[in-house]
């Protein structure tokens, strides 16, 4: 049965640690491997590799396994770690102070565990609090001796460090699973949407379900005619490629003119059952539908959008626009440019669609709604899962250094 926090004696750090230093001169012919340390207890790591011509430092100072090091500027943060034997001989600079165990009377790696939690952690953030609270000062080492660590036997703190460790690697296990689902999840809708089966005569152009009007069409003001100092605070708003995201609508980019502004560019103003499409940078090729409750708005440079005729129903459109591989394909291969890739409203209006009858379209809609509707609802099952695991572990030290694991 564990032992209780009650019964174990505090120990200053300084009781059962001593600092070490190995510094060494750098040579110019001799290769370093460098060393950080990972914030939040994640440990430390080779962060590069370098002869001693490349390094401005005239010292370093050599680790070896079972040391326990931690980073003055980031210890806040949980910036602490024990080397191990793979990177044992490996070098950090001065800013990375570093001990071994006095005696038999501390496991090394209950230290490291116990600089895991939390009220650890916001006693050394309370000691590099600054004279502002902006401002942070580094930990020094005699902030780290003078800790107090409740310290069972050695015996028990194995076992405890144990017991931390197989439920760390089922957590870990459990979490690989939820990404695991996650990815599957991301596939599902490309997957159902590419399986559709169409005949060969329902395939035509984007051009086909778009309306023959003037202004069907429509890219919204280039730089010459708007520019970011144009930009006021509310107003009317201006989409960009961040409220166009795959099958939705969010219009949450920020960006507004005033009504005077917009009397120019009143031309682009959307309306609901447009198609909208990203034509240009990293977020290429994305589609969705102006919902019913948008307010006054209007298309960016950036943005493609299209009023379809009666043979297409938005909502359809999207999906195929956003999943379907052949659409995607040909949508693709008509992408220039490497650095800024670019579309433009020709090469959308000749991107490859399957277009059946309008009730073959509606039962389609029908379907992915809800297969979108239990997608959604995974997605929310998995965030509400990796919460509760993220919240796992540090629950579990919280009960392993109170004494009840």
């Amino acid at each position: 049965m564990a032992s209780t926090v009650a019964a174990w004696p505090m120990v200053a750090l300084g009781e059962a640690m001593t600092p070490v230093s190995r510094p060494e001169s750098v040579q110019v012919d001799k290769e370093y491997r460098l060393l950080g340390i990972r914030l939040d207890g994640n440990g430390p790591f080779l962060r590069e590799t370098k002869l001693g011509a490349q390094i401005a430092a005239p010292t370093l100072w050599r680790v070896e396994v079972g040391d326990f090091i931690y980073s003055r500027l980031f210890a806040w943060r949980g910036a602490f770690g024990v080397i191990d034997d793979i990177l044992d001989g490996s070098y950090v600079s001065g800013e990375f102070p570093t001990f071994r165990p006095l005696s038999e009377q501390i496991d090394i790696e209950f230290l490291r565990l116990w600089f895991r939690l939390p009220s650890t952690l916001a006693t050394v953030e309370a000691d590099c609090t600054g004279s502002t609270p902006l401002t942070r000062n580094r930990f020094k080492e005699q902030f780290f001796l003078a800790m107090q660590i409740p310290l069972p036997p050695l015996d028990e703190q194995r076992r405890i460090v144990a017991q931390i460790e197989a439920l760390a690697a089922r957590i870990e296990q459990a979490r690989g699973l939820r990404q695991e689902t996650d990815g599957l999840t991301k596939l599902l809708l490309p997957r159902m949407v590419s399986n559709l089966r169409f005949q060969e005569s329902d395939w035509t152009t984007v051009r086909t379900a778009v309306s023959a009007d003037r202004g069907s069409i429509r890219t919204g003001p280039f730089g010459s005619q708007l520019h970011h100092e144009e930009f006021v605070d509310n107003g009317i708003p201006a989409i960009g490629t961040r409220d166009v995201q795959v099958n939705t609508f969010v219009l949450n980019s920020g960006w507004y003119v005033t009504q005077e502004k917009f009397e120019e560019f009143k031309r682009y103003q959307v309306f609901p059952g447009d198609v909208l499409a990203t034509i240009v940078g990293a977020s290429i090729g994305r589609f969705c539908v102006v919902p019913e409750n948008i307010p006054l708005a209007f298309t960016t440079k950036h943005i493609l959008a299209l009023t379809l005729n009666d043979r297409a129903m938005p909502e359809y459109l999207s999906y195929i626009l956003n999943f379907h591989e052949r659409s995607r394909s040909s949508l693709f291969s008509q992408v220039e440019g490497s650095a800024q890739p670019s579309l433009n409203s020709t090469k959308v209006l000749d991107t490859a669609i399957p277009l059946p009858q309008i009730i073959e379209q509606q039962r389609i809609v029908a379907y992915l709604d809800d297969v979108q509707a239990r997608v959604e609802a995974l997605k929310q099952a998995q965030a509400e899962t990796q919460a509760e695991l993220a919240a796992l572990l540090p629950s579990v030290l919280d009960r392993a250094f109170r004494g009840e694991l």
